[in-house]
Order: structure tokens, then sequence, then C-alpha cells
């Protein structure tokens, strides 16, 4: 299966972004293609319904991946109890052809216990593009985000988180699969 992970933080180290890079390591463990677009490192224009954007290669690899993908994941830090403005620029730019009937992930990280309020607003950006949220959604906060301070390969990521992403990841994977047989 082919697996799209938007990372929707302007943070360099954002631990949101490092999230789904253990996610897309665990995704590429099971055999499946992944593209990770790090709206960090690829920022996309500001979204302009009277500007096409034509030509814009970051925007252009971002649709394509979003396409080609069965499935996405969608990782965001929580600011002020919302997702960050990247990723609800990066949304802004698609329209439902990119997730009609695709198995949709939100992930997010918090300074707090968790984000809860991002995830809620993900799961209903996903339905008005009229993608499939998965029933689990993951989220980080506090000190689980330790886990996720150093490079993906080198993370001492606590046992309980662990089992816990591993967990949402695989029923991702599930309805992804399911979806994909289906249509």
């Amino acid at each position: 299966m082919k697996i799209t992970i938007v990372a929707g933080s302007n943070q360099k180290l954002a631990t949101s972004t490092k999230l789904g890079q253990y996610i897309q390591h665990l995704i590429q463990q099971e055999g499946h293609q992944v593209k990770l677009i790090d709206l960090y490192q690829s920022p996309l224009p500001f979204y302009s319904p009277d500007d096409a954007h034509g030509g814009h290669e970051a925007l252009e690899t971002y649709k394509h991946a979003l396409h080609e993908a069965e499935g996405i994941v969608l990782a965001t830090p929580e600011y002020h109890s919302g997702i960050s403005g990247v990723l609800k620029n990066a949304l802004d730019h698609i329209s439902q052809d990119y997730f009609h009937n695709k198995a949709v992930l939100s992930v997010s990280s918090a300074g707090g216990a968790i984000a809860v309020s991002s995830l809620t607003q993900l799961q209903t950006i996903v339905r008005n593009l009229h993608g499939i949220n998965c029933p689990e959604w993951l989220s980080i906060g506090g000190d689980q985000r330790k886990s996720f301070q150093a490079d993906v390969a080198h993370s001492d990521i606590h046992p309980d988180v662990d089992k816990r992403v591993r967990r949402v990841v695989s029923s991702f994977l599930d309805l992804t699969k399911q979806l994909s047989v289906n249509s």
C-alpha cells in the first residue's frame, strides 16, 4: 500500500514530526511505501482561492503524494486547542478528490497531557474532505514527548507509548487495506 504522512509543523525539531517519522518507520517495516511530507522542510504557499499556485514544486509534490496515497496520516502540534496554521493551510489547498474514501489517521503532540481538540478538528476536516477517519487517533503529550526528542532510529520510546503507537498504526493499516480492497 501507499501511505502519505503530512507532518504539519513549522518547527525544525517538532515532536509531531518525530512521531510522524516513527510512524513512517513502523509502516515501512510492514513492507508498505511511505512518503513523508514535512511542511517545515517543504513549506507551501499561502492558500488563496484567487491564486492557483501553478508550478510551485512543493505544492505539486504534496498534491501528488496525497492523490497516490491509499491511506493518509495527518500529524500536528496542538496550538491554542487547534491544529497548526501550516497544516490548515496545506489542507486548504486540496479538494475532496484527494481524500475521498481513503483511511486517515489523525496524530497530535501537545505540551500538556494530550491534544484532543486538534484531533477533533482534524476529524471534522477529514469528514468534509470525504475521507474515512480511523476510529482510533493518537496524541502524545507531557513526558511522553521525551520519547521523540532524538532521531527516530535512536529514540528511547517508553514501552507503553510504543505499544499504543504500534496498536493505532496497525488499526490504521487494517482500515486502509479494507478500504483499498473495496474501492
